[in-house]
């Protein structure tokens, strides 16, 4: 069944959360002598870590009790009460989270590397370690925002990017799910899009689920989701959090340790999607020779033209991953395009992404979608694909052609 996730009501809740902690609800700071502190409001905001982090109680959808035990030193926390019990066919309860960066204007103020934006992002690593309780229903998820602007002080208006590490009790991202077995930055994840009001989501939800995960890559996760037409990479990342969306129980889940850091680089993302599983085990994928791209010759008739470039990003002996980039070469905005190639060997296209893609025989032809069709002039779009091959693996050249 569809679950209709928190954002959809967590803008009201959580904005308003943020003007009452404002206001001087409870925005608590401790010393690096820390001890132990406690607290059950839903709106608690405490400074962790020497405010490197911040830990919110963020409970938006429920009038239940919900207290937290944070260590203000470490940063490590709990959820030592609730009972929540929410159908999980609508919203969570709560989000109880750890976040680095600006949370609906609510900053942390050390080491923090954000706002940056996506193009710019050199690294941005990050650790997690959680307990994890065998009853009742949540998710132990990443909620990462973006904004067109370097913060908001409210709901963002860029891509809320969601990885899911495990969940239990029936419940689903919100969305639908759009790909299955994709590896991304050293693990396996299926992926659910979908689009709010006003912002768009998309969660990786790691299979099979773990209760933690150390030095994951987010930058080859911004990356994929760019590629999937879920990100706008000239887009700022504000914050990376982490935490519990509950719907039933919650009592005993926690977080024991989390770190998160970025840094600024000089070049963008690049889309680093890799094979879908195959029936047998395939060997390891090891380092490839720089790409090299394959550029159409540019199209053009009426102020609309366009060209197209192709790089193998991953090949691995008998398959690879190929992205290819699309250029408005005219004066006008297209309203849609068309790449097409002709493969030199037996190439055979697996699956694919930002595209709707065909193939016969050598024969390959890929056309925009409804999110991608319009490109500004002097702009670019991407879309990508895994193919199986034997033998040689020569890159094609492509046409371009853009109404």
């Amino acid at each position: 069944m569809l679950v209709l996730r928190a954002p959809r009501w967590r803008v009201v809740i959580t904005a308003a959360a943020v003007g009452i902690a404002a206001a001087g609800i409870l925005v608590t700071s401790h010393s690096a002598y820390g001890a132990t502190t406690s607290t059950c409001s839903p709106t608690a905001v405490v400074s962790v870590a020497g405010d490197e982090y911040r830990v919110q109680a963020n409970e938006w959808n429920s009038s239940a009790q919900q207290c937290l035990t944070i260590d203000t030193s470490t940063g490590a926390w709990s959820v030592s009460t609730a009972n929540f019990n929410l159908a999980t066919n609508g919203a969570p309860a709560t989000y109880p989270s750890i976040y680095k960066g600006c949370h609906w204007g609510n900053c942390t103020t050390a080491n923090v590397g954000m706002p940056i934006q996506v193009s710019k992002i050199g690294s941005a690593v990050t650790s997690w370690s959680t307990t994890q309780v065998s009853s009742g229903a949540y998710d132990v998820a990443y909620d990462i925002w973006t904004n067109s602007t370097p913060t908001t002080s409210g709901q963002p208006n860029g891509t809320e990017v969601m990885i899911w590490l495990n969940s239990r009790g029936g419940v689903q991202p919100f969305g639908s799910q759009t790909a299955t077995g994709v590896t991304v930055a050293g693990h396996t994840w299926n992926v659910w899009q979908g689009q709010q009001t006003s912002w768009k989501i998309i969660s990786y939800v790691l299979t099979p689920g773990a209760t933690s995960i150390s030095n994951l890559d987010l930058k080859a996760i911004l990356a994929d989701a760019a590629a999937r037409g879920s990100l706008n990479t000239s887009d700022y990342l504000i914050d990376v959090e982490a935490g519990f969306e509950i719907w039933q129980g919650g009592q005993g889940l926690g977080s024991n340790s989390f770190s998160v850091s970025v840094t600024s680089g000089t070049s963008s993302p690049t889309p680093t999607p890799s094979p879908s599983p195959s029936p047998s085990p395939a060997p390891s994928p090891s380092p490839s020779p720089s790409p090299t791209p394959t550029s159409s010759p540019t199209s053009s008739s009426g102020g609309v033209g366009c060209k197209a470039a192709y790089a193998v990003s991953n090949d691995w002996g008998s398959g690879f991953t190929a992205t290819v980039t699309v250029t408005n070469t005219g004066s006008r905005a297209t309203s849609g395009w068309t790449v097409a190639w002709s493969f030199g060997g037996n190439q055979t296209v697996t699956n694919y992404w930002n595209t709707a893609l065909t193939q016969s025989g050598k024969s390959v032809t890929a056309t925009n979608l409804s999110y991608n069709n319009v490109i500004q002039p002097g702009q670019s779009t991407t879309f990508g694909f895994n193919a199986n091959y034997t033998g040689s693996n020569t890159p094609p050249t492509l046409t371009c052609t853009a109404s």
